[in-house]
């Protein structure tokens, strides 16, 4: 059975989600027959790759609050992903734009290390505060989880994989997602945001019984 996440790298739900859905799938009885495959979705895909603005900043201009607001905002959201073991410092997260990122993963995914870049992306991003829009950036991050870094280059200079960005973000757009995380189960069943465990696990539940 295949269940496609449709989520981007600087989405802070989307890391709680991936949280969350894992867990969901580690007490899942049918684990060993599901295939999980991630899909490219862009929130802001007019972002700039050398933006050295923080999200802090981001929210308060983007939705027109004060700083103070903002702040808040991103401790709430913390304090919830402290509570799933996810160590978050969005105050030092840089939005940056994330379709070369999305490119390293679809060529991590030629080579089964799909989930171990999202990983690291993700990390990079909440953790260390790291500009994953950032082509060197990328680069680094692709070989510590044993991708090839002169490849990675490649694949970054050349354009590579661009196209099937696009083909993931269009096939979003055909299903009606407009908001990340996704998670679209055995092409069926549809869960959106970073639900409870139990939700995921009652739609692979629902899924498996057909």
């Amino acid at each position: 059975m295949k269940i496609e996440i449709w989520s981007d790298y600087v989405c802070p739900f989307c890391y709680m989600g991936k949280r969350r859905f894992e867990e969901a799938l580690r007490q899942f009885e049918h684990r060993d027959s599901i295939e999980v495959v991630y899909r490219s979705f862009e929130l802001d895909p007019n972002s700039r790759r050398d933006v050295t603005i923080n999200l802090v900043d981001h929210l308060a201009e983007k939705y027109n609050i004060t700083k103070a607001a903002a702040k808040a905002n991103i401790e709430n959201i913390t304090m919830n992903a402290k509570m799933m073991g996810l160590e978050y410092h969005l105050e030092e997260a840089i939005q940056a734009n994330t379709f070369d990122a999305h490119r390293v993963s679809h060529y991590a995914q030629t080579l089964n290390l799909t989930d171990e870049i999202t990983e690291r992306l993700m990390q990079a991003h909440f953790t260390e505060g790291l500009n994953i829009g950032d082509q060197d950036v990328l680069v680094t991050l692709s070989e510590e989880v044993g991708l090839n870094g002169e490849e990675v280059q490649k694949v970054l200079s050349q354009g590579q994989f661009g196209e099937e960005v696009r083909r993931d973000q269009q096939r979003a757009r055909e299903l009606g997602i407009r908001s990340v995380p996704n998670f679209l189960i055995d092409g069926r069943i549809s869960v959106s945001g970073a639900q409870p465990i139990r939700v995921f696990l009652q739609a692979l539940e629902e899924a498996w019984g057909k």
